[in-house]
């Protein structure tokens, strides 16, 4: 592959972005809306427990099922997107989840994260849009989410 490289940071930051923006919008956004952020045969996979979703549609109605009262943040780090073709890209990137369920406003006193793990993902450029074509989620660290 041969990339002028200022075409290739382009790409690497709008990869970037789009992991970014996925997390922005579970947090502070609509939910549901993170499945624009995936190509139309998109795929989001946690391997523990064998548990897919496959498709736009389908990925909407998943990540809109979020239950009401659920206060979280979501911190990304380590971000590592690399381009694997002018059109493809994979990244992995680190996140640590703080959550609670049953928050009615108001600031909730600090707690540990309710997960820690990675994502790995695979990217493809539809239209001229990078878009996450597959998301697998590792989770070596996780806990039952707290009431408040």
């Amino acid at each position: 592959m041969d990339l002028d490289p200022l075409q290739r940071l382009l790409a690497e930051r709008a990869c970037e972005r789009v992991v970014l923006d996925f997390v922005r919008r579970l947090d502070l956004g609509e939910p549901s809306s993170v499945a624009g952020l995936f190509t139309e045969d998109g795929r989001w996979e946690w391997p523990e427990g064998d548990r897919a979703v496959e498709g736009r549609e389908a990925l909407r109605k998943y990540f809109g099922t979020r239950p009401a009262g659920r206060l979280s943040r979501r911190l990304m780090s380590n971000v590592l997107v690399t381009l694997t073709s002018a059109d493809t890209a994979i990244s992995t990137a680190y996140f640590t989840t703080y959550r609670v369920d049953g928050h009615h406003g108001g600031m909730v006193p600090a707690g540990p994260p309710v997960q820690v793990g990675h994502y790995e993902d695979t990217f493809r450029q539809v239209d001229g849009s990078w878009l996450i074509d597959t998301r697998t989620l590792f989770l070596p660290f996780g806990g039952p989410t707290p009431r408040h």
